[in-house]
């Protein structure tokens, strides 16, 4: 029997109003992310938004099974090489050219919606440009496989061959997941797989997708011998990142995190 947790209209509703104001946040953290400013001013941006918005930070002190400690900020904010779960700090300040990856979880009425976006730091390369379009892209093809009757594997293969399709190399270690009642919930959602393979793809599921995409190898590391939570490209290479928290419905997915 299957894990997966269906939502009911009415959590749903919730979801995107959550979905809503997490969008607003994530937009407002874009434009701020500018050169000269810290990682640690675009968390502090982002708590100031949180109590504007009467929502909970819900990554601060989220503790997952891997790290030795929970999380210390509202946002997880990883900068070029950086691929996922980058800890905001006073000595990150952002120059021109950066990409800067910005990943939140919000809570509302006990509802939980996840979403993250990629921006450049004032005028970035063509190829960094390519990166973030790129990976941009790749979440709309996956999220046009996220309907009734298909399955995980069709949204993990819609990633997989656009991203290669460019040259690029979707991290096949991270991967998306459901989300709703918690952070993280069945199914696991790859950014690499086989069409018509997985769990089947059913009305009231929410996911959140979140194609993770290398300009280089696929191989990250983790810096088990650092902050705990930082993960990176093995070859040095940038990663983007793009997320958002998606419904399933009779006609396909509805994205729930936009403004």
């Amino acid at each position: 029997m299957s894990g997966i947790k269906k939502k009911s209209p009415e959590e749903i509703d919730v979801l995107r109003e959550a979905g809503r104001i997490l969008a607003t946040i994530l937009k407002r953290l874009g434009e701020a992310s500018k050169p000269g400013v810290s990682t640690l001013d675009l968390d502090d941006l982002a708590m100031e938004m949180v109590e504007e918005y009467g929502v909970e930070p819900v990554l601060l002190g989220y503790h997952p099974t891997f790290a030795p400690t929970p999380y210390p900020a509202a946002v997880c904010i990883s900068v070029n090489d950086c691929v996922q779960h980058g800890i905001p700090s006073a000595e990150i300040v952002l120059k021109e050219g950066d990409v800067v990856n910005l990943d939140m979880s919000i809570g509302l009425e006990g509802m939980i919606v996840d979403s993250g976006i990629t921006v450049g730091v004032g005028e970035i390369s063509k190829e960094a440009s390519s990166l973030i379009a790129c990976t941009r892209e790749a979440l709309a093809h996956a999220i046009k496989e996220a309907k009734p009757g298909n399955h995980i594997g069709d949204i993990s293969h819609a990633i997989e061959e656009f991203v290669r399709s460019r040259g690029m190399s979707p991290v096949e270690v991270l991967c998306g997941h459901g989300v709703g009642y918690a952070v993280h919930e069945e199914p696991l959602i790859p950014n690499v797989g086989k069409a018509g393979q997985g769990p089947l793809i059913e009305v009231g599921h929410v996911y959140a997708i979140e194609p993770i995409v290398n300009l280089g190898k696929a191989d990250v590391y983790f810096d088990d011998e650092g902050d705990g939570y930082s993960v990176y490209t093995t070859d040095g290479t940038w990663s983007a990142h793009f997320e958002h928290t998606v419904a399933i419905t009779e006609q396909g997915a509805v994205i729930l995190t936009k403004a």
